[in-house]
């Protein structure tokens, strides 16, 4: 059996994540069971629900065990296989964690998802045709709802999420108007995304400021808001939020280091009779074959082409996931390893 190198969750961070949370060891991956697929790794997901994993806190899933291979999507290629449905060769998508190889009990459901590259990149099963396009489907389809038409928004555009969620809501007809950190990447939502128009939340530094920007971007009001980030761009946008709007959440970057995340006008959603929902996109897993069918609908049409930040090798995991949570990913950030 090969030799697998891992990372492990080695101690909880103490307000911001560092590298030394992290310890790297080599292993041999053990012999296969019946059931059993031995699957190596291509490309690992980095994604920022794995900070809130970090935090020894009461959440939707538990905490990422000490001394465990860190939580991950992975895809790659079965090189041993012990289950009847699963071949030398098949290319799957998993949770295989931080690692170059997992073993994956096969007959569990959902364990292991076989994919098809030949019209799709492989890569883009752990963004456009993954979890982070599925989950920007869920919250445009099941809580925002738009009519044809209508404006919406979302912060950290740029980003898996934010790219799909701006091709899936036009090909609804929907003017989209995204959120970004930087000039460049303002650029990129417009002109490579197709978004109708991109605000630098960088350019301001306060919630005042930045709705005034989203005025002008957004002249008949916003009637649905995707949120990844919190904090100033969410404040921000409730501020131009039309009477009976709906906001979808499914990200508080602001707040994963434990900082508390206030939300300075909550007297909106009364006065706007706004919808707020938050929502986990594993707690919807029967939708997940309709969305991944729209989406790959969108890629095979060139319709949906997200940038990807990619780092390489195993080794650079954590530096990577670090950036990430810093902003300084553009576009889906993977971990190369093959």
């Amino acid at each position: 059996m090969p030799l697998n190198r891992q990372w492990l969750l080695d101690h909880r961070p103490l307000g911001p994540a560092e590298a030394s949370n992290f310890r790297l060891i080599t292993t041999e991956a053990p012999a296969l069971q019946d059931a059993q697929v031995l699957v190596r790794h291509h490309y690992l997901s980095l994604d920022p629900y794995m900070r809130g994993r970090m935090n020894d806190a009461r959440s939707y899933a538990k905490p990422q065990a000490l001394g465990e291979v860190m939580i991950g999507g992975t895809v790659g290629e079965v090189v041993q296989s012990r289950h009847p449905q699963f071949t030398e060769g098949d290319q799957v998508v998993g949770m295989g964690g931080w690692q170059e190889y997992s073993v994956v009990d096969a007959s569990m459901a959902g364990a292991l998802r076989k994919v098809d590259a030949s019209q799709i990149p492989l890569s883009y099963f752990l963004g456009a045709v993954g979890m982070p396009g599925v989950t920007a489907w869920y919250g445009l389809s099941r809580i925002i709802e738009p009519q044809a038409g209508a404006t919406v928004t979302v912060s950290a555009a740029a980003g898996a999420v934010g790219s799909a969620f701006g091709a899936l809501a036009k090909s609804r007809g929907c003017r989209v108007v995204g959120i970004a950190g930087g000039q460049k990447k303002c650029d990129y939502v417009v002109q490579q995304l197709g978004f109708d128009a991109c605000v630098d939340y960088k350019q301001f530094d306060n919630p005042a400021a930045l709705s005034q920007a989203l005025k002008a971007a957004c002249p008949d009001g916003i009637q649905g808001h995707f949120e990844n980030v919190g904090g100033m761009a969410l404040d921000a946008v409730m501020l131009r939020m039309n009477p009976f709007g709906r906001i979808a959440i499914c990200g508080m970057i602001a707040g994963y280091d434990g900082q508390p995340v206030p939300m300075s006008f909550p007297q909106l959603i009364l006065r706007e009779r706004l919808l707020v929902q938050g929502f986990i996109v594993s707690e919807h897993m029967a939708l997940w074959p309709q969305a991944l069918k729209d989406l790959s609908a969108l890629v095979i049409a060139g319709k949906l082409s997200p940038r990807e930040s990619v780092a390489h090798g195993i080794e650079s995991a954590p530096e990577a996931f670090l950036g990430l949570l810093k902003g300084q990913n553009f576009g889906k950030q993977l971990v190369k390893l093959v």
